[in-house]
């Protein structure tokens, strides 16, 4: 090798690190011919550089050894390996590592007394990793599972900087840490009893009555946890939260089942717990939310399963912008292709779509219990979107059930017999087999199709845990599979019930691409329930608005325009948005601003284009 060739070789390994992933859930040795030991060249030249025996439960790769040929990883037939190839700086800012070839945190984001710290990034990427450490739930082992650093090491390795005072107080003043659980579907197999006791149990400051008013749970105090809906297991558990005395408050993607009236009111909850000694730190995907509820913001990026990075506080614009950009400019790093925008631009083609089919629904009304739901009549196309907005309780699904006809109106007249294809609100997997199987066994025809691999399955990236048990999926996995089971079965009608639930926000802007691409294709029409805000705003054809009180008696008016539904619906919530001239994402004006009132004067609450 010339003199040249061995110095550019040595300024690569200097400037890059390389670590090895090995995914537990794809990687079976048994199942196997050990192709990634016997391809290795490094293995060839009698070094152990891949470990692995039909016996193991998983292959070993030692990262020192690696010379990062990726040959490995393309002959994995389980796709099980990645080989990654890291800025070397990022090697000296390891906070931690779960074992050998495992998922990596590179910083921490830095949490400030009396202000809210939000986290934005893709699922899989630290979020909850950095959660447990600011918890002090998990010690950081900066990166040496083998002999993990004492706290004397850990403090040394974070001085001189914000988490050095922050670990320090942990230790010393014993720092007391709630975090609000991101899956609250869970909490009726954790706890047992009735809303009022479990709440008297934890209550220890006397802010009880304020944020029971706050997060509308005073009609639920008699309940018991297992009756009660997502949205309002998603209340109770910000209000167990809210009640207690700590000093670390975390809540994990409190908006999920709530529509946008809770969502907000949840973010005011949530800031009553501002206090110059407390530290706030909220993981949430609804942008509009997070931008509403945080002071500043810190992202995440990397390889989702494989590394995350944390970067530096910013801005809570600067911050949510970065994140959608796919750029951070104090690093100047790029880690996305492409940025993600919301601009409306398919709904421009409307004109342009020949729409087949028309059908007509006429004025019913429908008892159910002590519920009242009236229905204005209207009419909706093929190739078109229909957003419903309205609170939890006004009767979004009994109108899609009436539509199906599988529930007939007490007055009124016959609605059209259509097919329909239902995506219920709680996904609770049954299935015993893995994700290939169920798509198999539910959707075949389609499955097989080669366009509806690439117009649903690939964007949603399905084929990452197509080998995986359903049993053992994340929200956002079985989010995704059900979303591809419904738009799988062949319909007139789709209902899509919350498809942003558990979804991070990446995710939501392609399931929304999604939607809208199959929706026009395959001409039919969708009704789709949504309370993410951005989602609705990019999905929305037409929107029906419910009106009236929640659960008690409600109207679902007749289908209208994307802007007066949308300025009606804010209208009833007091809220206003504009856009972010960057990358026209809608934003929540703080209330009482100069912008919210200006815009309230004028009427106009939403806004299409600056």
């Amino acid at each position: 090798m010339s003199k040249r060739a061995k110095n550019d070789k040595k300024e690569s390994d200097e400037t890059l690190t390389r670590i090895a992933i090995v995914s537990t859930d794809k990687c079976r040795p048994k199942k196997c011919r050990q192709e990634c030991k016997k391809s290795c060249p490094v293995v060839r030249m009698g070094k152990l550089c891949i470990e692995v025996s039909p016996t193991d439960k998983i292959a070993f790769i030692s990262e020192e050894l690696c010379i990062g040929c990726g040959i490995c990883a393309k002959k994995c037939p389980f796709d099980a390996i990645s080989i990654i190839n890291l800025p070397s700086n990022l090697e000296k800012e390891t906070t931690h590592r779960y074992s050998a070839n495992s998922f990596k945190l590179h910083r921490l984001p830095v949490p400030r007394a009396g202000e809210v710290l939000g986290l934005v990034g893709t699922n899989g990427i630290g979020k909850s990793t950095a959660l447990k450490i600011l918890a002090g739930k998990q010690k950081p082992n900066l990166g040496r599972f083998k002999e993990p650093p004492d706290w004397t090491d850990i403090l040394a390795y974070f001085r001189g900087s914000e988490l050095q005072n922050y670990f320090t107080k942990i230790l010393e003043d014993d720092l007391k840490a709630l975090i609000k659980p991101q899956y609250v579907d869970q909490i009726p197999r954790a706890v047992k009893g009735s809303v009022e006791a479990l709440l008297a149990k934890k209550k220890e400051l006397d802010n009880q009555k304020q944020i029971m008013d706050v997060l509308d749970l005073n009609y639920v105090t008699d309940r018991n946890i297992e009756d009660l809906s997502g949205g309002e297991l998603q209340r109770f558990a910000i209000a167990i939260v809210c009640i207690q005395n700590a000093d670390i408050f975390m809540f994990d993607e409190p908006s999920s089942y709530l529509d946008v009236k809770q969502r907000l009111r949840a973010a005011q909850a949530i800031r009553s717990l501002i206090n110059p000694d407390k530290y706030i730190i909220v993981v949430e995907h609804d942008l509009s939310v997070l931008d509403y509820l945080s002071d500043f913001i810190c992202c995440l990026y990397g390889v989702p399963s494989a590394y995350g990075v944390v970067t530096m506080p910013f801005s809570v614009r600067e911050g949510i912008n970065i994140f959608l950009d796919g750029f951070v400019p104090t690093e100047n790093l790029r880690f996305r292709e492409s940025s993600l925008t919301f601009k409306l631009a398919e709904t421009a083609m409307e004109d342009e779509i020949k729409r087949d089919c028309r059908y007509e629904y006429p004025d019913m009304k429908k008892v159910l219990g002590g519920f009242e739901l009236n229905i204005q009549g209207g009419q909706f196309t093929d190739s078109e979107i229909i957003v419903m907005l309205g609170e939890n309780g006004t009767g979004k699904t009994t109108f899609i059930r009436m539509l199906a006809g599988r529930l007939e109106p007490d007055e009124g007249g016959k609605t059209p017999v259509l097919n329909v294809s239902y995506k219920p609100q709680k996904i609770s997997p049954k299935h015993k087999g893995t994700v290939r199987q169920l798509l198999h066994e539910k959707i075949r025809d389609a499955y097989i199709h080669p366009q509806f691999n690439t117009d649903v399955m690939k964007p949603l990236q399905i084929d990452q845990i197509i080998d995986q048990e359903v049993q053992n999926l994340s929200g956002g996995e079985l989010q995704r599979t059900a979303i591809v089971l419904c738009l799988g079965k062949p319909a007139d009608v789709y209902l899509i019930d919350e498809p942003s639930a558990y979804l991070d926000s990446e995710q939501r802007l392609h399931a929304a691409k999604v939607i809208k691409r199959f929706i026009l294709h395959a001409k039919k029409t969708a009704f789709v329930v949504e309370h993410d805000f951005i989602m609705a705003t990019y999905l929305a054809d037409r929107v029906v608005m419910f009106s009236g009180t929640p659960s008690i008696n409600t109207v679902a008016n007749s289908p209208q325009s994307l802007l007066n539904g949308m300025n009606k619906f804010l209208e009833s919530l007091e809220i206003t948005f504009r856009r972010d001239p960057n990358n026209f994402r809608p934003r929540i004006n703080k209330l009482n601003s100069i912008k919210d009132s200006e815009q309230k004067k004028t009427g106009n609450f939403f806004f299409l284009d600056d």
